[in-house]
């Protein structure tokens, strides 16, 4: 018998595709990718400071939740491209609005961290 999805329940699987969409690096990939069809090294620029390592798990994790699709051309070097799936589209919007959030938002949100670590009681 299937039950409906519970995030809060411990063995719910929901829990793993928030945490997919919960990390930074899937975040930046889903919202570049939004804008058009990258290259591997393109993604690699365009997100500073994510090592190639992670930037292949993180390619790796959103194709294998079905968000991403893969496409290797035969070339010498293999060039590689990555794009939305219709599902991914789905949710890149969502991620997009709360990137805008996080942008419009983080000076009241440093100040609030700096007002914390003073010990003021936040109003």
């Amino acid at each position: 018998m299937l039950h409906r999805p519970d995030a809060f329940d411990a063995r719910c699987p929901t829990r793993q595709v928030l945490d997919r969409i919960g990390d930074k690096w899937a975040v930046l990939v889903l919202i570049l990718l939004e804008r058009e069809t990258l290259r591997f090294n393109v993604l690699r620029r365009k997100i500073e400071n994510i090592s190639q390592k992670m930037l292949s798990q993180t390619l790796k994790s959103l194709e294998r939740d079905g968000l991403i699709t893969r496409r290797a051309f035969p070339t010498v070097p293999v060039t590689v491209e990555y794009s939305l799936t219709p599902l991914g589209h789905t949710l890149a919007g969502t991620v997009a609005a709360l990137t805008q959030w996080a942008e419009a938002h983080i000076g009241e949100v440093e100040e609030a961290q700096r007002r914390y670590d003073r010990g003021e009681i936040a109003a």
